[in-house]
């Protein structure tokens, strides 16, 4: 809006600016210059979008789990712990580049939470993700009803294709009776769900209501904190409801946010079949 009304031309300067904060500016006709070596303009004659001197050098990489991106890397390390990952196939399976993917998995080496082939060393990497492991609920007056086409769409239930696309996944207490592990579920137990981004948390609120407190909740939707969590989901034929389940690794970080209660399920579980312990 600002930029628009001005006769001049908008450059935003940063220190660091994303891959999504530059489509979202360069689609407004705003340039920016990103001092990590990076300067794109757009206006009626000029058009620049180059690679330039580093005003700086980047910052040398401290801690692997410090951004999404890291919880992104050592989840998809979690999901498959005895895979020797190569950096390239790693970042072209999460979209990351492949500079990102590296430095994260260095510094993974560098304290000792995966070996030389960027396999899991042991059960570290787990609880370092799950002391980072956050996702705030919204409770819903009502569940979406999967035959409501209507409801459905706009709400990417994603129940069609489920191992081959994003959806809602089901997890916590319920997932993990679904997967085995020594817990009560009760009948009417609160079902709670991960969704793909926050405009479907936002439609479910509006399409769904949201209840006055937590005893009066049908269901409670969260924002996937890594995408693997709603593209990676679990058709089960042993799951006794009728929703996908979130991967076993997502479950056990649910109950991992527990310390009491929770941490004494996941010393009781090994899940079952395809799926590694990493807890």
């Amino acid at each position: 809006a600002e930029a628009a009304g001005g006769s001049g031309v908008l450059v935003v300067v940063g220190d660091r600016v994303t891959e999504t904060a530059r489509r979202l500016l360069v689609s407004g006709r705003v340039g920016y210059y990103d001092l990590r070596g990076r300067l794109a303009l757009r206006t009626d004659r000029v058009v620049i979008d180059a690679a330039v001197e580093p005003v700086r050098e980047r910052a040398a990489r401290t801690s692997a789990l410090s951004g999404k991106a890291g919880l992104e890397v050592a989840t998809a390390l979690l999901m498959d712990p005895e895979r020797e990952w190569r950096v390239r196939e790693l970042a072209r399976e999460l979209g990351r580049s492949v500079s990102t993917v590296s430095e994260i998995l260095a510094v993974l080496r560098r304290d000792g939470l995966v070996d030389a082939g960027n396999a899991i060393a042991d059960t570290g990497l787990f609880w370092q993700v799950a002391d980072r492991w956050r996702a705030s609920p919204t409770y819903l007056a009502r569940l979406p009803s999967p035959g409501d086409a209507s409801r459905m769409t706009p709400l990417r239930l994603g129940l069609d294709a489920v191992e081959h696309e994003a959806g809602w996944a089901l997890a916590d207490s319920v997932a993990a009776a679904a997967f085995g592990a020594p817990v009560a579920v009760r009948s009417g137990q609160l079902l709670d769900f991960y969704v793909p981004d926050q405009v479907v948390a936002r439609r479910a609120t509006t399409l769904l209501g949201t209840a006055g407190s937590i005893s009066d909740a049908r269901g409670a939707v969260r924002v996937a904190p890594v995408p693997a969590v709603c593209r990676r989901r679990v058709d089960l034929d042993t799951n006794p409801t009728e929703w996908p389940l979130a991967h076993p690794l997502f479950v056990a970080l649910d109950l991992a946010r527990d310390v009491g209660r929770g941490r004494d399920i996941l010393d009781a579980w090994t899940p079952e079949g395809r799926w590694a312990r990493v807890w």
